[in-house]
């Protein structure tokens, strides 16, 4: 089975930095894209970060200034790098995959089980 783990939430205080890791194992001939989406409570998922193999990144303007998205293709990780954390930025953040698994010719979308971050003021 294809499994995405994420690692490195917690809790911090305002400004504070964390570091998220997620990596991704199973049956994966190739990954297309990596990254994460975050979820506030009462908020619907949305997308905080995404980096493509060969290093196209997609990163949400309330977050670009203060977050650095990168990924390790031999890996298979992605990493996210959070600075100058905010209260808003409170909320469980999931690692999503598009890779190819190898029993499937079309690519394929995986998602962590999520990962708390808690920003304290």
């Amino acid at each position: 089975q294809v499994q995405l783990v994420e690692s490195g939430g917690g809790l911090v205080q305002a400004g504070g930095s964390l570091n998220l890791s997620c990596v991704a194992s199973g049956p994966i001939v190739s990954i297309n894209a990596m990254g994460w989406y975050r979820q506030a409570p009462g908020q619907q998922r949305e997308l905080a970060a995404i980096i493509t193999s060969v290093g196209a990144i997609n990163i949400a303007d309330s977050v670009k200034d203060r977050f650095t998205i990168s990924i390790d293709n031999r890996k298979s990780t992605v990493y996210l790098q959070m600075t100058s954390l905010k209260p808003e930025d409170t909320a469980v953040y999931y690692c999503w995959s598009e890779l190819r698994r190898i029993d499937l010719f079309e690519l394929s979308t995986y998602w962590g089980h999520g990962t708390q971050v808690t920003v304290s003021s």
